[in-house]
């Protein structure tokens, strides 16, 4: 009797769950928006426990997203002006915004912009530190889960404010003199300079801008002729000039909030794209004043994509969502017990300590079967693409070069875990983003290629499926 009674409650569970799905399908594609304070309080580490912690609030940080409504369980659409959320906080977020909208965390794509005069998140890394009396010194634990919570509850409390979208528009736009590669090859081939965020060097200003994607995408969201949202991706490191525990958005926030306001308060979702080897530094020297220069030049690349935007019919059944969950090779120099074995050295230096936990981290969960997930919104013949960790722009590339014909954008800095994902021959080259701190092998290129030809190879008019 407890078994069928069981077997029922599980049936009829079922049926309400597909009911609604289907009464949501019948309602039409709609988008709901969302927005929560994201900023740390006084005192939080910022940049990973690698600068100085909060001492002043400059701009407060947000974390603003969209759901996406009627084409399935709700689809999240999420970013958050942090340097990074990784690992368990990763999953815990994703997990919590989901239950709150109503859908599977697979269906939630979380991403930060990476500033790094902002707070950086990872529980498990976290809890190895605690437990060395280190607590607090690489993230704001108790922070970290009221954001969690308030993303969650902005997340449920947009759904009722949701409106029909009937078109979308998609545009491009050229940004002039903010990215640059930061990897300036010499004669060998190995990294000759690295052009760091801010660069007063001769040599890294004049080098080549070197390989980059110069480009805003942008797609909008419309009912009828009222425009609902737009989403904007750029692939650059977002810092200007940082260190010194002034809190703020940088760049990228500056020209987000300048274009929404340009726009009528309409709201704004940015994302970074595959920016880990790019950065301002050809055209930044780190003084304040370039700041306000390099927003409006990013600015100047949105307005440009918005203004070029052609809008077309956009149907529920044209919206689609597929997840390719994959396993990153953890870099051959990662053992446990060499990383047990820094953070539980007194003498060694705290930056070493906070590295291993966060190393140690990542290890585990990979050598534990844990999978990432690869994911992409399919939008009749438009594609994003959400990818984690700090990748190399040539993903980014490649992946517009497998569908030429159509829109293609990409998300980085989801899953911070892995940290920087170079390519295959980028390991070869040196340079501290493969030859010093990232935490996967040279392995990692076939692996994410892999999946994102699968998510791109789905035929035009085919919806996608999970």
């Amino acid at each position: 009797m407890l078994r069928r009674d069981w077997m029922m409650t599980c049936a009829l569970a079922l049926m309400t769950a597909l009911g609604s799905a289907q009464a949501d399908e019948e309602k039409g594609l709609r988008i709901a928006t969302f927005e929560a304070d994201a900023t740390p309080p006084l005192g939080a580490p910022l940049s990973g426990g690698a600068r100085k912690p909060a001492v002043d609030i400059t701009t407060p940080l947000a974390a603003k997203g969209n759901v996406l409504l009627g084409a399935g369980e709700p689809i999240v659409l999420c970013a958050v002006d942090w340097i990074g959320i990784g690992n368990e906080s990763y999953d815990q977020m994703r997990k919590a915004i989901a239950e709150a909208v109503g859908t599977s965390p697979d269906r939630v794509a979380l991403h930060t912009l990476h500033q790094h005069d902002a707070p950086g998140s990872d529980f498990a890394a976290e809890r190895l530190l605690e437990e060395r009396g280190l607590g607090g010194k690489y993230s704001h634990p108790e922070f970290d889960t009221i954001l969690m919570k308030r993303l969650a509850s902005a997340a449920k409390g947009a759904l009722a404010r949701a409106k029909p979208v009937t078109h979308m528009g998609l545009g491009k736009g050229k940004v002039e003199k903010v990215a640059s590669n930061r990897r300036v090859l010499g004669p060998d081939g190995k990294v000759a300079i690295v052009r760091w965020s801010a660069s007063k060097s001769p040599a890294a200003q004049s080098a080549p801008e070197g390989l980059i994607d110069p480009y805003v995408h942008l797609i909008s969201f419309w009912n009828d002729e009222e425009p609902l949202a737009v989403l904007t991706y750029y692939a650059t490191h977002p810092q200007s000039y940082y260190g010194q525990g002034n809190v703020n958005w940088d760049f990228v926030g500056i020209a987000r909030e300048q274009r929404e306001e340009a726009l009528g308060g309409l709201p704004h979702l940015h994302f970074d794209g595959a920016g880990g080897n790019v950065t301002a530094g050809k055209y930044n020297d780190g003084s304040p004043e370039r700041r306000p220069i390099l927003a409006d030049r990013l600015a100047k690349g949105m307005k440009a994509a918005w203004d070029s935007q052609k809008k077309q019919p956009l149907k529920a059944s044209e919206v689609g969502w597929k997840v390719e969950p994959v396993r990153l090779p953890p870099r051959a120099t990662l053992s446990e017990e060499s990383l047990l074995e820094s953070l539980d050295d007194p003498k060694m230096a705290l930056s070493r300590r906070i590295r291993a936990a966060r190393d140690l981290s990542f290890l585990r969960r990979m050598q534990g079967g844990h999978r990432i997930p690869i994911q992409c919104l399919r939008l009749d013949d438009a594609y994003v693409l959400h990818l984690p960790g700090e990748l190399f722009v040539e993903y980014q590339l490649a992946a517009q070069q497998r569908r030429p014909d159509d829109f293609v954008a990409m998300a980085a800095y989801g899953d911070y875990g892995p940290g920087y994902i170079g390519t295959e021959v980028a390991y070869t080259q040196g340079g501290y983003e493969t030859g010093i701190v990232s935490r996967v092998d040279p392995g990692v290129e076939a692996v994410l290629m892999k999946a994102i030809k699968s998510l791109l190879d789905s035929k035009g008019g085919d919806k996608m499926k999970d």
